[in-house]
């Protein structure tokens, strides 16, 4: 019985599988798909091809930005206005689906145009690439070898760096990283690099393997396990602030001092509680990987990266800190990014070239600025509603389209809708009542 069971299981998903997938057209590939996987559903194949772009150059440059495309998948593209950032403005494009995070960026903005802006610097611009390896000899051989090597690794990179040391950057330093008390026998060629305008992923990955053809060609105790370059970057660092006389924080409601010491208190319990600090810095990251999104930066890594960051203590704590001294409030973020406005997406996308222009073309520190900006900005707002009105009131009212769409609400339904809960508390069994009462 076993034995027919497994039979007819095997059977079952070798008719599933497929053989030559990604050598088959688009057309082939949807067609294999519908019919083994939506039962001929005519509705799942229109909806893939409605997303298609009806411009086929655009439409062929999607294509061949990943394996297997067989649709576009498409997110808002929106903008946040009035950002003052070191004293000159900014419309900080944002590329998100979640309804409240453009709005609250854009209300922060205005809050801090009115009280001097934002400040921005970037500390620092080092990342960093590893060509991890084994060696069981004596430490001694193995750094005698490395000193007399090193000058050999830089030399046999010069036909990748060329270019990049032409622009300021290329490799910074190499050096020999003993971890054998974590690990018997590992070891690391630790390399930091500048890149410039660019991310520099592929720049990095290339010089490190050639790092590691020389290194382990001088001796044959040498194994290299893998070369590769890091997303944790604490010296790739961006800091902004905003600041100003806690009077000036005065709401309808409360004093500038009763807004500030709250707000404090919110900023201190997210520093010592994780559970509370991952959803405050989650917040932080949807004004973060918006704006990575649509330039056309790889926001898998910043969020690697920074969540990393975040837990170098030992404890995973808050990304932003405030004070108060002296009659002054100060918020402000450290935060490591690895961004690019050159290569990549940033020239083939049209709009990330879209969204570079909108800012101006930055170079990559003032995209880091602009970044940790927006970041910074979230999280403001965030905790201005968490510690005065609540979360939902502001994050259900921009809530309530996506509920009236689900429903496919018309356009007069929505407009009765929409003025009716400018007074009514906004819940999904409330809207799903009220569209109800309106139709019967």
């Amino acid at each position: 019985m076993k034995n027919s069971i497994f039979v007819f299981l095997k059977q079952t998903h070798m008719e599933n599988s497929v053989s030559g997938f990604s050598k088959f057209t688009k057309a082939e590939k949807i067609d294999w798909l519908i019919a083994n996987h939506f039962q001929n559903n005519p509705k799942a194949k229109a909806d893939l091809e409605r997303y298609w772009n009806t411009d086929e150059v655009l439409q062929k440059l999607h294509d061949e930005f990943t394996e297997n495309t067989i649709s576009n998948f498409y997110l808002p593209f929106g903008v946040a206005p009035n950002f003052l950032i070191n004293d000159k403005m900014y419309v900080i494009p944002m590329t998100i689906e979640e309804s409240s995070v453009v709005a609250a960026a854009s209300n922060a903005a205005k809050f801090w145009m009115e009280r001097g802006g934002f400040k921005a610097e970037v500390l620092s611009t080092t990342k960093v690439g590893q060509v991890h390896f084994m060696f069981h000899g004596a430490f001694s051989e193995l750094e005698a070898l490395f000193k007399t090597i090193k000058p050999q690794l830089f030399e046999e990179t010069k036909a990748i760096t060329k270019n990049m040391e032409a622009r300021g950057g290329g490799i910074l330093d190499i050096a020999l990283m003993d971890k054998t008390e974590k690990l018997s026998g590992y070891y690391q060629l630790h390399t930091t690099f500048e890149t410039k305008d660019a991310m520099g992923a592929n720049f990095i990955n290339s010089c490190l393997e050639q790092i590691a053809t020389t290194f382990k060609s001088c001796s044959k105790d040498i194994q290299v396990v893998m070369s590769i370059l890091s997303n944790y970057v604490p010296d790739c660092l961006v800091r902004a602030e905003v600041s100003c006389k806690v009077d000036a924080l005065a709401t309808n409601t409360y004093t500038g001092q009763e807004f500030a010491d709250t707000f404090l208190q919110a900023v201190r319990i997210a520093e010592i509680e994780p559970y509370r600090a991952v959803t405050h810095n989650k917040g932080i990251m949807n004004g973060v990987d918006s704006v990575v999104l649509a330039t056309g930066n790889d926001f898998r890594a910043v969020e690697a990266g920074v969540h990393a960051y975040a837990a170098r203590s030992g404890s995973y704590s808050s990304l932003t800190h405030a004070s108060i001294e002296d009659g002054a409030f100060k918020f402000w973020i450290e935060l490591p990014l690895a961004l690019g406005t050159v290569g990549g997406l940033t020239g083939l996308h049209p709009l990330v070239k879209t969204a570079l222009e909108l800012l101006g073309k930055p170079s990559a520190k003032e995209l880091m600025e602009i970044v940790a900006v927006a970041g910074l900005a979230q999280n403001f707002a965030a905790l201005k509603s968490l510690t005065t009105t609540g979360i939902q009131q502001g994050h259900m009212k921009m809530h309530l389209l996506n509920i009236l769409n689900q429903f496919e609400a018309n356009a007069t339904e929505k407009i009765h809708l929409i003025e009716h809960f400018k007074t009514h508390t906004v819940t999904h069994s409330a809207v799903v009542e009220a569209i109800e009462n309106l139709r019967a």
